[in-house]
């Protein structure tokens, strides 16, 4: 059968290019006003900093256009400019501690991290051409993400910091492997998904107005149940467990589209946490916190008390609407406020307005993550796509509403913003799968002609092809034509 090419579809790289301005002025423009705060002049090295994270992110660009030419146009911007400000952020806090005795400063690494990052970013991008190869590797990618989630319980190898044994150490380099765990599990939970979601969506009993699923089917959700269980009481870590058992049943649901999967998942995870918070004492004390925050005696506790928490609250409260303005607040009264905290920070100097500009930054994030897998094909790529989103979606959720004492505290980290060599790693990787996925999501099918279009014309006896205008069930006939062409008898992808 012959085929044409269809419409010219835009590829985007130009609004991306664009955007990418934009999103490197303002990093730089924070990292400007951070120093201009802090010392009344503009820092010495704007100039080199600006003309690093711009090689960076046109090193990006570039890679797109050559690799992933039609990936979403918005998803790298966001994350540049994200990046940027958390770095600006952080090296304000680096100004506030320089005159201490013994302070650490943490700019300098997050910018290498950075750089790291996007390397390894446009690495994933230059060697993986198909999203669906990583269906091959599904339990392979079940064994690697429990490797690394119990990785810090090796004894000589993992480390306990501030309660919470979630860190591995060697060669004088630290890392949080299970921030690349929540990566082979989702890639896991999409290949496994995919191929078992007719029995966990068609069978099972209907109880007033909600199917729910047989006993037998279970029995995945009970494993992780229990897998997010291990995790809190062995490396005393609610943040990961939340996650991993979070993003199981997010993905559970996107491939079933059953709520009775989400209302099993909430209850059994309230069981978890009522257990654990009755059993676990470093749970309770963060229900403590949680709930008795002003307390006289909770605030004054030595170890596990609430002081970093109201501290955070207090620099929300001094932000006000507008903030303080960079430089002009004191965000390093606050215990990790370059990572557990820098939501916080941010609240103070640029105020409501400016986190709210940062949520919303988040939230296009994620809609773009889940219009590609809206988009996308095949089953598998539209599992991993959602999935990645709601990774980003629970960590800014989780991290937020523990700073504003929504919900407790968990430890987890703030996507792109906060210190740490891990998350960063682990959150450029999920916005080059998703800018993979987003390309073929994007990329337009060829069109397939129809019999009329390949009629001979009474005059010249040669096939006349209209590419300019189709009707609507031309249109639609060709679009299923070509996704049959791609997925194959039976819906199976090629």
């Amino acid at each position: 059968m012959a085929t044409v090419q269809s419409h010219r579809v835009r590829a985007g790289r130009g609004t991306e290019l664009w955007l990418l301005v934009l999103a490197l002025a303002i990093g730089v423009a924070a990292y400007a006003l951070v120093g201009i705060g802090v010392t009344d002049a503009v820092p010495a090295n704007v100039l080199g900093y600006g003309a690093g994270m711009a090689v960076l992110a046109f090193g990006m660009h570039l890679v797109l256009r050559w690799r992933a030419p039609y990936a979403d146009p918005v998803i790298l911007p966001v994350v540049v400019a994200l990046n940027g400000i958390g770095l600006a952020m952080i090296y304000r806090i680096d100004l506030a501690r320089s005159g201490r005795v013994g302070a650490e400063m943490f700019a300098p690494k997050q910018l290498a991290w950075t750089a790291i990052s996007v390397v390894l970013a446009a690495g994933v991008l230059v060697v993986l051409r198909d999203h669906r190869t990583l269906r091959r590797y599904t339990y392979t990618a079940m064994v690697l993400g429990l490797v690394l989630l119990v990785l810090p319980l090796v004894p000589g190898l993992g480390v306990e910091i501030n309660g919470a044994r979630i860190w591995v150490r060697s060669l004088g380099f630290s890392l949080q492997p299970a921030e690349l765990g929540k990566i082979a599990l989702a890639v896991f939970f999409a290949g496994y998904l995919v191929t078992n979601r007719d029995t966990l969506a068609l069978a099972g009993p209907r109880v007033l107005g909600i199917q729910l699923p047989r006993i037998r089917d279970l029995g995945p959700i009970v494993v992780a149940w229990a897998a997010s269980l291990a995790v809190l009481i062995f490396e005393r870590d609610l943040g990961t467990s939340l996650l991993f058992f979070g993003l199981f049943v997010a993905m559970l649901y996107l491939a079933t589209e059953r709520i009775s999967w989400v209302i099993i998942g909430l209850l059994m995870f309230a069981v978890g946490a009522a257990a654990a918070a009755a059993s676990l004492s470093h749970v309770g004390a963060r229900f403590d916190v949680w709930l008795h925050a002003l307390d006289d005696d909770v605030f004054n506790q030595l170890y596990g008390g609430s002081g970093q928490l109201v501290r955070g609250l207090y620099g929300l409260a001094s932000g006000g609407l507008f903030g303080t303005g960079w430089g002009q607040g004191r965000p390093d009264l606050v215990p990790y406020a370059e990572s557990d905290f820098i939501i916080a920070s941010l609240g103070e100097e640029i105020g409501l307005t400016g986190l709210m500009a940062i949520l919303v930054a988040y939230l296009v994030l994620c809609q773009r993550g889940l219009r590609t897998a809206i988009g996308v094909r095949d089953g598998f790529g539209k599992l991993l796509a959602g999935g990645l989103a709601f990774v980003i979606a629970v960590q800014c959720f989780v991290v937020v509403g523990g700073i504003t004492r929504i919900i407790p505290l968990t430890g987890l980290t703030t996507p792109f913003l906060a210190y740490g060599g891990s998350s960063l790693l682990a959150n450029w990787v999920i916005a080059a799968l998703l800018l993979r996925i987003s390309d073929d999501a994007r990329r337009p099918a060829p069109a397939v002609l129809t019999a009329a279009e390949l009629a001979p014309t009474p005059s010249t006896g040669t096939p006349t092809v209209d590419t300019t205008a189709d009707s609507t069930a031309t249109q639609a006939t060709r679009t299923g034509a070509a996704t049959h062409e791609r997925r194959g008898p039976g819906g199976a992808d090629r």
